[in-house]
């Protein structure tokens, strides 16, 4: 039986092979996130408005723009209609901490001294979380609209009420002629028809 030798230039071949694979690997891990790391950079919403603004961007943005943009959404109006104490409130937070956590986590690069930030690309991975929570808002705040809208109609349905039986016991023209039975009817149908309404919408 002939054993196989091999020579140090190949050994130290496979070691450098082998070095190369276990690098790469290490970088692929460090270039991931894990669903805590994840839900802490995103549990801020001024970090989360940040990084909206910059999935609209491929190339390098002044600071100062990203604060405007990011006090606009904060305060639901314009980057022109903002006051001098709406921006510093934001920009403030923003220079002093929130960018330097994102930069740390890799998912942007943050000049502080030139105020320049750049997207990076391990941020794709933190938008997919970014989205299913824009998505989740949105979501909420159609069920709240929805809902203010169907209490507004039992309400206005409540006050009819209230007026038609209070006619019928002043014994107002009109109302004065209506029967308990048809009163009582008339209270049914209408909240019957709110009921209806809100199941529709």
């Amino acid at each position: 039986m002939t054993a196989t030798h091999i020579s140090s230039e190949e050994q130290n071949g496979h070691e450098t092979a082998d070095d190369a694979v276990d690098d790469a690997a290490d970088v692929s891990d460090a270039e991931s996130f894990t669903e805590d790391e994840i839900f802490h950079l995103l549990q801020n919403e001024r970090r989360r408005l940040v990084l909206r603004y910059l999935r609209g961007t491929d190339e390098a943005v002044r600071m100062r723009d990203v604060a405007e943009q990011v006090a606009a959404w904060e305060h639901d109006t314009t980057v022109a209609e903002l006051t001098s104490t709406e921006r510093q409130r934001v920009y403030i937070p923003l220079y002093q901490s929130h960018l330097s956590k994102l930069d740390e986590a890799g998912v942007i690069d943050y000049q502080q001294n030139r105020g320049i930030v750049e997207r990076k690309p391990l941020a794709d991975e933190v938008d997919q979380y970014l989205q299913v929570n824009e998505q989740t808002d949105e979501s909420t705040e159609s069920d709240e609209t929805t809902i203010s809208v169907s209490d507004d109609y039992y309400i206005g349905a409540t006050a009819v009420c209230y007026v038609a039986l209070l006619g019928a016991v002043l014994e107002l023209p009109v109302l004065s002629i209506v029967s308990g039975i048809g009163l009582s009817a008339l209270i049914l149908l209408l909240f019957t028809l709110v009921t209806a309404s809100r199941f529709i919408n």
